[in-house]
């Protein structure tokens, strides 16, 4: 399966050119999806973090207890290091799967974190929606009703704007409209369907 990585900050708009592609009957793999899959109740990455951290990390209705999780690993490195540990693999191993059932003619593998993570090795080329700094916390801010602060403190612990640009074989600009978006995407989705053919 030809697979294409598809990145982006953010509130750069991965999920508007993902579901572009999606309706041209493209099979979508979200890693954060996902991500979330792994640590559903009963899983097994799920049942790992509730025996090491027993009641405090649970929610009453058995779900992960997110903020809580969320400052216990930033604020403990040997922790993050450990959560990593239990759910990484097993997020690499369900998107592999879901990529090998793509009946598609080619796939799209989406991650904020595809360079980062080192999920750039199961694609075969590599697409970033880019736009300003400014423009994604804008966005960002809209979108999430997040404050200002958290968003530049998400975007300050990824990858830089212009390491991104560097490490990317397309680029597709959406510091427009989405139509203008959509059209880039257009001519992009002819050439990855021709190089998926080769």
């Amino acid at each position: 399966m030809w697979v294409l990585g598809l990145t982006g900050g953010i509130g750069s708009g991965k999920t508007a050119a993902s579901d572009y592609l999606a309706e041209k009957g493209i099979a979508v793999v979200d890693a954060d999806v996902v991500a979330r899959e792994v640590v559903e109740p009963q899983q097994p990455a799920w049942q790992a973090i509730a025996d090491r951290y027993g009641k405090d990390v649970l929610l009453s209705d058995q779900s992960l207890n997110r903020p809580w999780l969320r400052q216990k690993v930033f604020s403990e490195p040997k922790e993050r290091q450990w959560l990593e540990s239990q759910t990484h693999p097993r997020i690499r191993d369900s998107i592999i799967n879901q990529l090998r059932q793509a009946e598609s003619p080619y796939a799209v593998l989406v991650s904020p974190l595809l360079f980062e993570s080192g999920q750039f090795q199961l694609t075969q080329h590599t697409l970033l929606i880019d736009v300003p700094v400014e423009l994604q916390v804008q966005r960002a801010c809209k979108r999430d009703s997040n404050n200002e602060e958290q968003i530049r403190n998400i975007i300050a612990a990824q990858m830089s704007r212009d390491e991104k640009r560097a490490k990317a074989n397309d680029i597709a600009d959406n510091s427009n409209d989405l139509p203008h978006l959509y059209q880039q995407l257009d001519s992009l989705h002819q050439t990855y369907l021709k190089l998926a053919q080769a």
